[in-house]
């Protein structure tokens, strides 16, 4: 068990929602060393996530450049301003050799995964094995390496935006503060975990027709652009694409936050979503739901293997819909489901109070 920390680095190189589901690891640190500044080093596209979190004393990123030479210059230039911390603990949630001789090459406690090669645990100081079934159990079982108990860890993921993200929303749609609405985004990194898009706009239809507007959002590639107009046109009343590629992270999860549902797949937004612990229906198909499912309980999951069987991950077809076995009426049902749920309790507070 580390006895004194006073300063912590936290490296995890992923995608945005890998990194939002580190958050737990975050608090739990911070509330076992209250009085530690807490670094992370994380590629530089995932900082705009947690950007607006206050617990991150510094962030340290890591580019990714083209070329053997800008590559090392970049590892190089990290490693001298970290070494200047002098860093009590270092603890590594991400899987790269670089990183990992990155860190060996500090001298500094350090803690991560354990693995079959050898050569990987003795970069660190200590390695202890994953347990736990979901990816948040999986990232604290990490801490248990260095004397955490399970009453020491803290689960909860949380999500910081600015005054000046709603601010920004506000500025586009006014009536945000005046209309219940619901954020679908039905977009993906990947095509397999995509939904039919005509079964989409049955929902959005639906919505429409219990008097809830409709945001579409997505990311700024083109394709994500593409795939939600051509939703919106399949729609009887064209939900709202405005949002749509145009938001910063933290101005999407603004949106999210005062949302009454959120609908989407298996992407870093349904994250934010429970982070955010608003009402969400997420789609999954042929990825492992059990380790990667929104982690809240306000969440209802659809799973396409319901309907027909999943393929293993060694078999997967990256080039089909999977979510196309989840038929429509599923979700609908979902949506009314906690849409009814919410009015209710919403009832209950406004009898109490």
């Amino acid at each position: 068990m580390v006895q004194k920390v006073d300063r912590i680095l936290i490296c995890k190189l992923k995608f945005y929602g890998d990194v939002l589901l580190t958050t737990p690891v975050i608090a739990s640190l911070q509330a076992r060393y209250p009085q530690a500044k807490i670094d992370f080093l994380l590629y530089k596209d995932t900082k705009a996530i947690l950007a607006a979190d206050e617990r991150i004393h510094q962030f340290y990123l890591v580019e990714k450049k083209p070329g053997l030479f800008a590559t090392i210059k970049n590892y190089l230039t990290l490693r001298r301003e970290l070494k200047k911390n002098r860093y009590d603990l270092i603890v590594n949630l991400t899987e790269q050799w670089p990183i990992g001789a990155l860190i060996a090459s500090l001298g500094q406690s350090s803690i991560a995964f354990q693995r079959e090669k050898q050569l990987w645990n003795r970069l660190f100081t200590r390695v202890t094995p994953m347990t736990g079934t979901h990816i948040v159990e999986q990232n604290l079982s990490l801490l248990k390496g260095i004397g955490f108990t399970d009453s020491d860890l803290k689960p909860q993921m949380q999500l910081h935006y600015r005054e000046s993200d709603v601010q920004a929303l506000l500025a586009l749609a006014p009536e945000l503060k005046q209309q219940p609405y619901v954020v679908i985004q039905p977009t993906a990194r990947q095509s397999f975990k995509c939904w039919d898009e005509d079964k989409f706009a049955s929902v959005i239809n639906h919505l429409h027709a219990t008097g809830l507007k409709v945001y579409l959002t997505c990311g700024p590639a083109h394709s994500e652009q593409e795939q939600v107009q051509r939703i919106a046109t399949l729609c009887i009343t064209k939900p709202d694409t405005r949002f749509a590629g145009k938001t910063t992270f933290l101005q999407l999860a603004a949106l999210i936050d005062h949302a009454a549902l959120y609908i989407g797949v298996d992407s870093a937004p349904m994250h934010m979503a429970a982070a955010l612990d608003t009402p969400q229906v997420c789609l999954f198909g042929a990825t492992n739901y059990k380790q990667w499912r929104p982690w809240s309980d306000k969440a209802t999951l659809i799973w396409a293997g319901a309907y027909h069987p999943m393929p293993e991950r060694k078999d997967l077809d990256r080039s089909q819909k999977y979510l196309s076995w989840i038929p429509e009426h599923a979700v609908i049902e979902a949506v009314d489901a906690i849409l009814k749920n919410e009015n209710e309790q919403n009832n209950e507070i406004k009898i109490d109070g």
